[in-house]
């Protein structure tokens, strides 16, 4: 880039937005043309696959948040219940099912209906979800059904033979997908473009490694609640394609002027802190100006390691053995994804360390237990080994009639209090020792 200093600065959100903003234009088009469309999912999408029979790929849990982000989830919510689901179930869902009942309509435009579903056992609610489908659409589904670790982070035990056995299950399933799309599709399966597909996705995995690395940064040059999640709307939304590596390694790029310049997120850094969890959408802007009021930035995320698809892993495909490849790189990258959903503790404690964190926000949320499960006890787990502040506080990611915010303000207030005292004792220089007399 030739651009002169500083005018990279805000580049990667509004080219975010935009390409975001493109990719729902183009599935609008493709539910007006009835093109073919594939419904998946963040963990383990197999979008390599998929785009190279040219499949456009939908996201329902993206589809979904963007209704609460839009102000109306609680419209969607109400028609999924009214036709019968319970309120107790992922909101996500019944968004969706609200969405399929209405014909595709959604704040951004219009989703095509299902032509093939693909999902992983990375979810146990992916399951009963794309059963959903089946029902109302007859949707074709495949389930590639994806071997969990061998134990808990930092204590995997597994043998070679174990992994090769897990990448060869993985890989025969694969191309079970790819004959299957090939019946869909009615086009052959191309090697070449899916070799091509692979490429777009290692220069992704590269940057979106780099992007996070360089979170780490005093001050941290971007939020990883706010920004973090456009990054991740595209890196999912737009994965194998040239369009989406090109821009990621933009995203680098203006990281690393935000750094040379010393910019921060855009308020004076006082605390650092680590999301764990999915964030509040409903009231998404006012969630994070709770924090940021007090100086608060999220240098790192729970999120933007399980919902990237496994690209957090750095994991790069090997194009001279494609197949094979992918289905390393699956089984490494769901794994992970699960992981960091379920284990906290482990991956915690590292990110604690190499962000240099202060404090730990887990927001537990109605909607997703898969998401909520374990929070409490990894907690406990964080705070038994590193010495910081933990804040712990309820909403959800879709329903606002579970959310108040006076509650949340409260809770983050007297958190954020506890932090700056904690500074402030550490700061202060040590009393003097008292002599047997009681005189200094």
């Amino acid at each position: 880039m030739t651009e002169g200093a500083g005018t990279l600065v805000g580049r990667g959100e509004r080219e975010g937005r935009r390409l975001f903003a493109e990719w729902f234009s183009e599935l609008s088009t493709a539910a007006q043309r009835s093109e073919p469309t594939a419904y998946v999912f963040v963990m383990g999408s197999m979008a390599e696959v998929l785009r190279s029979f040219d499949l456009h790929v939908t996201f329902p849990e993206i589809n979904s948040l963007q209704t609460a982000v839009k102000k109306v989830s609680g419209e969607f919510l109400a028609a999924a219940e009214d036709y019968g689901y319970s309120p107790d179930i992922c909101g996500y869902v019944k968004a969706d099912v609200a969405l399929q009942l209405g014909g595709g309509d959604h704040p951004m435009g219009r989703v095509p209906k299902p032509s093939l579903a693909v999902l992983t056992n990375a979810c146990n609610t992916y399951v009963k979800w794309a059963e959903i489908w089946e029902r109302l659409h007859g949707t074709p589904v495949f389930t590639l059904d994806v071997p969990g670790s061998r134990g808990t982070p930092g204590r995997i035990v597994e043998s070679a033979g174990d992994h090769e056995r897990d990448v060869v299950y993985v890989e025969r399933q694969i191309r079970e997908l790819i004959a299957l799309c090939e019946r869909i599709t009615g086009t052959s399966f191309d090697m070449d473009r899916f070799r091509e597909t692979l490429g777009y996705v290692n220069r992704m995995s590269r940057a979106w490694v780099r992007m996070l690395e360089l979170n780490r940064s005093r001050p941290a040059p971007y939020d990883a609640l706010t920004e973090g999640t456009i990054y991740l709307g595209v890196v999912n939304g737009l994965r194998g394609t040239e369009q989406g590596a090109r821009y990621f390694e933009q995203v680098v790029e203006e990281i690393e002027e935000r750094i040379a310049l010393g910019l921060g997120a855009g308020h004076e850094e006082k605390h650092r802190l680590i999301f764990v969890g999915v964030p509040c959408y409903p009231i998404f802007r006012r969630f994070h100006e709770m924090f940021g009021e007090w100086g608060g930035t999220f240098v790192g995320s729970t999120y933007l390691w399980f919902a990237s698809g496994g690209l957090d892993e750095g994991f790069e495909y090997d194009l001279a053995d494609p197949i094979r490849s992918l289905a390393e790189g699956t089984l490494l990258g769901v794994r992970s994804a699960v992981d960091s959903m379920l284990f906290h503790d482990r991956t915690l404690i590292r990110a604690i360390d190499d962000y240099e964190a202060d404090g730990v926000v887990y927001h537990p949320i109605k909607s997703c237990r898969t998401v909520s499960t374990g929070l409490a006890d990894s907690r406990r787990m964080v705070l038994a080994e590193r010495d910081v502040q933990c804040l712990y506080i309820e909403s959800d990611m879709m329903d606002s009639r579970v959310i108040s915010e006076a509650q949340l303000k409260n809770r983050i207030d007297a958190f954020f209090e506890g932090l700056e005292s904690r500074k402030l004792r550490a700061a202060a220089p040590p009393e003097p020792a008292l002599t047997r007399g009681g005189a200094a």
